[in-house]
């Protein structure tokens, strides 16, 4: 956009004003060469600066809500006998709160759209990010379907990229699933492609496909490393297809509301029944 163009009217003036001074044709695609990149470099710079001062306010927020929670189980669990219901909810609510100021702090960001190829990109990711967690998922799928040149999100984040998925499968999908995977895990090396591999031998599973599941599993447990998907691999080797579990890979995997976690245990006082004078 904008810097592109002022960038071609400053290096368009400057090759006039050279033509004018009958200067040489080399001189002249140098020069004018020098001041696109020049011009294109410093009004980038100047907008990202600028730029920069909006995402530290959305980085803040979010750390802000972050440490409000991690203090709120802090808490709890410096106080045994807690109700673990409750602080889920309270967290579910400050979650819901802190997605939701994200997203009206990426308006902050609409500005820049037009100054920088990428930053609609950017704005279009971290919205779907917020819709999903915040289960609009009516939201996430219209970002994904109006995606076009230069506007849809960024599937570079493994995250990113297993949301995409994770739609395709609850849209029945599952060629576009296998098109995200495709595209995406041969960029993410090692620990980077553990949701991936997990989401898309989930899919498989199921869609009745355990073998495809295994052919992926016998992939990422070489490629990964993860426990997780050794014993998915062996219970899909041995028949055992209701043993798959992705649990292990913990709250990565939940956050994508396919299944639901286990519920914690509620934490009780021990004793013997009869107070102090037991001891």
């Amino acid at each position: 956009m904008l810097s592109l163009l002022i960038s071609a009217l400053v290096a368009t003036a400057i090759a006039s004003a050279l033509i004018a001074s009958q200067v040489s044709t080399g001189a002249l695609v140098t020069f004018s060469t020098i001041a696109f990149a020049g011009t294109f470099y410093l009004v980038g710079f100047l907008v990202r600066k600028k730029m920069s001062k909006a995402q530290g306010k959305l980085q803040e927020s979010m750390q802000a809500a972050q440490r409000r929670m991690q203090r709120k189980v802090q808490q709890f669990q410096n106080k045994p006998g807690g109700n673990v219901k409750q602080l889920q909810r309270q967290l579910e609510m400050d979650q819901r709160v802190m997605y939701k100021e994200g997203l009206e702090l990426t308006k902050g960001l609409e500005p820049f759209r037009k100054w920088s190829l990428l930053t609609g990109r950017q704005i279009a990711t971290m919205r779907l990010q917020f819709h999903y967690q915040l289960k609009e998922f009516d939201q996430v799928d219209e970002i994904l379907t109006t995606c076009g040149f230069l506007r849809g999100p960024m599937m570079i984040d493994p995250m990113a990229a297993a949301m995409r998925m994770a739609r395709c499968y609850k849209n029945d999908d599952l060629a576009g699933a296998k098109k995200v995977f495709k595209r995406r895990i041969r960029w993410s090396r090692g620990d980077r492609g553990k949701l991936l591999y997990g989401l898309m031998s989930w899919i498989y599973v199921k869609v009745g496909e355990p073998d495809e599941a295994r052919r992926i599993l016998l992939k990422a447990k070489d490629a990964t490393g993860v426990d997780t998907f050794k014993r998915n691999w062996e219970h899909l080797s041995n028949d055992r297809v209701k043993s798959f579990s992705n649990a292990g890979l913990g709250e990565e995997w939940y956050s994508l509301y396919l299944e639901n976690p286990p519920v914690p245990k509620q934490q009780r006082m021990r004793g013997n029944g009869r107070g102090q004078r037991g001891f």
